[in-house]
């Protein structure tokens, strides 16, 4: 028996790395290289999916020369990095390929969609209320309104808290500024939101 066979490779302490190479991967395609090609190198435009199979030394050399756009003037360049940009799938502007929209027999399956759910709920609409951040109820605390407030209603109690806490209003008295700047912070941060 030779202790040197290629079936002992796998369950040496230290294998023979190179061995181990030329076993699993395919043969260098570089004119006149007989190591295992372990690194893969993409054949080019159009051959996608197809690769040259190198050592390391000759894979380094490939893609410092490699160029996926040679044989393309810089009018075809734009034209395929534009394509890019969208996947080289057709677009359409909005509401110009309506047919997509609708299933394969033509009828647009979103049609029944909200009466049935109108109906299977009882004729009622339910709004669903977001849950609130702690900025925004901390500002409903700040303006001493109920979560539910909406509106004009947290306008109105703005425009109250402003005129009571306004300086002008206390006789140039500076200690109700900061309740005053709550008072505004909150406002805007319940306008940002969306609740009046």
């Amino acid at each position: 028996m030779k202790l040197d066979s290629k079936l002992f490779d796998r369950i040496r302490v230290k294998p023979d790395k190179d061995r181990l190479d030329e076993d699993i991967f395919p043969p260098c395609q570089h004119p006149g290289c007989a190591r295992p090609g372990t690194h893969k190198a993409p054949q080019g435009r159009d051959r996608e999916g197809q690769y040259f199979f190198f050592c390391i030394d000759h894979v380094r050399d490939y893609n410092k020369t490699y160029n996926y756009f040679t044989g393309m003037d810089d009018d075809a360049v734009r034209v395929y990095q534009k394509d890019a940009l969208t996947g080289h799938r057709p677009t359409w502007k909005m509401g110009v390929n309506k047919e997509a929209a609708q299933g394969p027999d033509g009828h647009d399956p979103r049609t029944n969609a909200r009466p049935r759910a109108y109906a299977r709920h009882g004729g009622t609409t339910h709004t669903r209320d977001r849950k609130l951040l702690a900025l925004e109820k901390r500002s409903f605390d700040v303006l001493n309104l109920s979560e539910k407030a909406r509106g004009d209603e947290i306008k109105a109690r703005y425009k109250e808290l402003v005129k009571l806490n306004h300086p002008d209003a206390n006789g140039g008295d500076r200690s109700s500024e900061d309740r005053l700047r709550q008072i505004i912070q909150a406002y805007n941060v319940l306008k940002k939101a969306g609740f009046c």
